[in-house]
């Protein structure tokens, strides 16, 4: 059980194992990643790097009982200048703390402060089959806005993507 102190804070690079650690407890679930294989944290260097706390930020929630209980990042849509006010959203729990919090708790922080990191719209690419986490998103007042069918296949299966966004500001 998490308890109650559920903390957020900017990730450090002694937190890289644990999110590295997260994501891969992910993988075999197909549910969250399209990822089929672990991955290192040497791999992830570049994409922790990336993140900064002004600018694309990387949280990890902490627990009394868990150094790092779970992880959101923010991730630049596209690569293009004029997409600089979009943000991609990445929520990973660690699997002895899902459903009691993080991921609501991480994602609510990420809708409540987006706008200061100079963001108007996030986004996010979930499984049409990750049910869940469609749910939280839904919860969080993100809507589908896009719909890929059969564009990814794991373990032989076809699946489908849905695209999630929420405007922080009005267009």
């Amino acid at each position: 059980m998490i308890g109650s102190r559920l903390q957020i804070r900017d990730a450090t690079a002694a937190d890289l194992p644990a999110i590295v650690e997260i994501y891969n407890a992910s993988i075999p679930q197909r549910m969250a990643t399209a990822d089929l294989f672990p991955v290192s944290v040497d791999s992830r260097r570049d994409w922790f790097d990336a993140h900064t706390p002004y600018h694309r930020p990387l949280w990890v929630a902490v627990t009394d009982l868990q150094p790092v209980a779970g992880w959101l990042s923010f991730s630049s849509f596209y690569g293009r200048p004029a997409y600089e006010a979009t943000a991609e959203i990445g929520i990973y729990v660690h699997p002895e703390c899902q459903r009691q919090g993080v991921g609501r708790t991480l994602l609510a922080r990420a809708v409540a402060e987006g706008s200061l990191f100079d963001l108007r719209t996030l986004l996010a690419y979930i499984f049409a089959h990750n049910t869940r986490s469609l749910s939280l998103f839904e919860q969080a007042g993100f809507s589908e806005w896009g719909y890929l069918p059969c564009v990814a296949e794991l373990d032989g299966v076809e699946r489908d993507l849905a695209i999630l966004g929420k405007r922080l500001q009005s267009c």
